[in-house]
């Protein structure tokens, strides 16, 4: 197989392999769509063609990963021999060209609902004075965003948020916590997220949701994928200990 680049000066991408089972799709910027956003909408373009020789799609903030098994695409998509490399780029290229794979068509919306403060957001107070608001204007500003999903990273199911309003940004931890409990929502610079499993983290946690956002025995294992847009729903101690036990 040729390690080529498909790419042209004046494209909005270009395409390379990755290894021998991948190809990457690199996003230029060329209008006021964020690359993100067209990420998004390409990997969902490409997962509802159904090929079945493709295996993985993975968005990320510029670029689409499509990991696909080298024997299935041996003879090309349409028969003819042809390196895998070529057939997937083949493929694909076409759909690049299409609206949806540019505006990010087919996002869903996802209610999360959170406790925030108390135990379950540590930090919020200290974050709030940072911020030099109340904490209940703190809490109204950030369940009032409008946030889309424009990644998932770092662990399985972390989705990296845009659309935190400016006065809510906050520094990392100076000394992150060996545990964050899974469900903490939690804030870093300019982003939240959420952390859907328990594991060590920096971020200043300010609440947290009883959603299971990884879950490996779900059909669809990921709550959440890039391109959703999320808005978090403000619920009370004792909603949040309802939910857990499973009793809400």
């Amino acid at each position: 197989m040729e390690n080529k680049i498909q790419s042209d000066p004046t494209s909005s991408y270009e395409i390379r392999p990755l290894g021998d089972r991948a190809i990457v799709i690199g996003l230029k910027q060329e209008d006021g769509v964020p690359l993100w956003k067209r990420a998004a909408g390409l990997s969902l373009l490409i997962r509802s063609q159904g090929a079945q020789w493709i295996m993985d799609v993975v968005p990320a903030y510029d670029t689409v990963t499509v990991v696909y098994d080298p024997v299935l695409l041996g003879f090309g998509h349409r028969g003819e021999a042809a390196p895998p490399y070529e057939a997937a780029a083949a493929f694909i290229e076409p759909l690049l060209r299409l609206p949806a794979a540019a505006d990010g068509t087919g996002a869903r919306t996802v209610d999360i609902p959170v406790c925030y403060g108390g135990e379950y957001g540590p930090d919020l107070a200290e974050c709030a004075m940072r911020s030099d608001i109340l904490e209940e204007a703190f809490v109204a500003l950030h369940a009032g965003g409008k946030y889309e999903v424009a990644m998932i990273g770092f662990m399985p199911g972390f989705p990296y948020l845009t659309g935190l309003p400016e006065d809510l940004a906050q520094p990392r931890r100076p000394s992150p916590r060996s545990r964050v409990p899974a469900g903490s929502v939690g804030i870093a610079g300019g982003g939240t997220g959420i952390y859907p499993l328990a594991s060590p983290g920096g971020w200043q946690l300010i609440g947290r949701t009883p959603i299971r956002l990884f879950d490996p025995d779900r059909a669809e294992p990921f709550l959440l994928r890039a391109g959703d847009t999320l808005r978090f729903l403000p619920i009370t101690a004792k909603d949040m200990l309802q939910q857990l036990r499973g009793e809400g």
